[in-house]
């Protein structure tokens, strides 16, 4: 595969990939392609977890959402992730979530990409959620519940289908219309779908329950009575301080796995439970490459908080599948120095060209 590195090497250009972008690479290769690919790169990140620099994201808490940066740096190349959560948005017509992200090359500092996020990050934690099941679920896991049916819903629901082979569906949400939405999207797949009026008639006799909520409070959406044995909980929603989806006695009830220690202390469903609460790290699953069950008994939980990590998977793998595909749009977002000691001569140069240099195409 032609890489994006191998694109912008040596050259000041910097890929734009756009939501129309990612919206046709999907629709080109196809969704099982596309989370496929995801997760391979994802996979191949995690194992070398010892070489990021690593910290948990920056948040900035507003009177209606939460504003984040996520930070990660390989020793090759640094990314990050500004993303939001409003869960008022789609009263006036946004998306909850909305992103973008960047990658840079160490070597000169050079942003190499600069992508769209909001699609992407729905692709990321579906990718991440289905790596984290094929070592923590029962294998032969047939029955998704999903809680929350908005935005990640079907990307949720595609991935467990695709990669883990899950064909039924059983989904609630408080607004009806939403888990209709959800039914449609999927018409013309091979999962059935059904609907339920309440919670605990959707998880009844689920292998997963994903929880993929907007709700702003530490909520007991699943309480302890409606978990089975065997099931694996897949706790995507919970991602924020007093954001939580899960009651605490869950937590209890088996073994949970984390992504990055320090964020999801803060962040995750483990904010509720006491600071020595014990937690197995996804990257020592990864690197053991095993199944973790001792039966089919077992109850999993997987803390998903999101990790900045994940971010760089996906950056690179969109804009290695951008270039592949010729999906690119390179632009200069950085000048291009006659005399690199002589950044106010720049301004002449670009005046007398009657360009703008911030919007002109490379």
């Amino acid at each position: 595969m032609l890489r994006a590195e191998q694109f912008v090497k040596g050259s000041l250009p910097t890929l734009l990939i756009s939501p129309q972008d990612v919206a046709k690479i999907i629709k080109t290769q196809g969704f099982k392609a596309t989370i496929d690919g995801m997760v391979e790169y994802m996979y191949q990140d995690y194992l070398r977890w010892d070489e990021f620099d690593k910290c948990a994201r920056f948040g900035s808490l507003v009177d209606n959402g939460v504003l984040e940066l996520m930070p990660i740096a390989s020793p090759e190349q640094y990314s990050f992730k500004y993303v939001n959560c409003h869960p008022h948005n789609p009263n006036n017509g946004l998306s909850t979530v909305l992103a973008f992200g960047a990658l840079m090359s160490n070597d000169n500092g050079k942003p190499e990409v600069i992508s769209d996020f909001t699609l992407t990050t729905a692709l990321r934690t579906a990718s991440m959620s289905v790596l984290a099941a094929r070592y923590l679920a029962r294998p032969n896991s047939k029955r998704m519940a999903i809680i929350g049916n908005g935005c990640q819903s079907e990307f949720q629901a595609l991935a467990f289908h695709h990669a883990l082979g899950i064909t039924e569906l059983a989904v609630y949400d408080i607004d009806r219309a939403a888990s209709e939405k959800l039914a449609r999207n999927l018409a013309n797949t091979d999962i059935k779908v059904e609907i339920f009026d309440s919670v605990a008639a959707a998880v009844k006799g689920a292998d997963i329950v994903t929880t993929v909520t907007a709700e702003y409070s530490r909520a007991h959406i699943l309480t302890k009575d409606m978990i089975e044995p065997g099931m694996h909980i897949n706790a995507v929603g919970g991602d924020n301080l007093g954001k939580t989806e899960l009651d605490p006695a869950i937590l209890t009830m088996g073994d949970v796995y984390i992504e990055f220690e320090p964020q999801t202390r803060i962040e995750g469903e483990i904010q509720n439970m006491p600071e020595d609460f014990p937690v197995k790290y996804l990257f020592e699953v990864f690197k053991a490459n095993k199944h973790v069950r001792k039966s089919d008994d077992e109850v999993t939980i997987f803390d998903s908080v999101g990790f900045a990590l994940e971010d760089f998977s996906a950056i690179r793998y969109i804009a290695d599948a951008a270039v592949q595909l010729g999906l690119v749009e390179p632009i200069a977002i950085v000048p291009d120095l006659a005399d690199p000691k002589d950044l106010f001569g720049y301004i002449d140069l670009v005046t007398e060209e009657k360009e703008q240099p911030m919007l002109r195409r490379a």
